[in-house]
């Protein structure tokens, strides 16, 4: 390699990772007071931390749509989104899925 392909091999390299560092800069996060816990949203383990007796953490949901397992969503929106198995709660769904009975804890 001669002098001048090392320079433009640098430069390329070096505005690839800038472009990658303007990318993570401007994803949104959101806060924690825009965000809210909503039950019965959240795919077979796709839920956020403690969906309630029986699971730890997150990711810990055995059923999709578990009514005591959430996720956080952007606050406002929980009753709007809609499942399969009906619309999301800002509390605890002890009856879903159909025919169980969960607790919340």
């Amino acid at each position: 390699m001669n002098k001048n392909t090392k320079t433009v091999s640098a430069l390329a390299v070096a505005s690839a990772f800038a472009a990658s560092v303007a990318l993570v800069g401007a994803t949104p996060v959101m806060a924690a007071d825009e965000m809210e816990q909503c039950y019965g949203v959240a795919k077979k383990g796709e839920n956020d931390c403690k969906a309630g007796p029986g699971t730890t953490c997150a990711g810990t949901s055995t059923v999709d749509y578990q009514g005591n397992a959430w996720k956080l969503v952007k606050k406002g929106s929980c009753a709007k989104i809609s499942t399969p198995a009906g619309a999301g709660s800002l509390s605890c769904l002890t009856s879903r899925p159909a025919g169980k009975t969960l607790q919340c804890g």
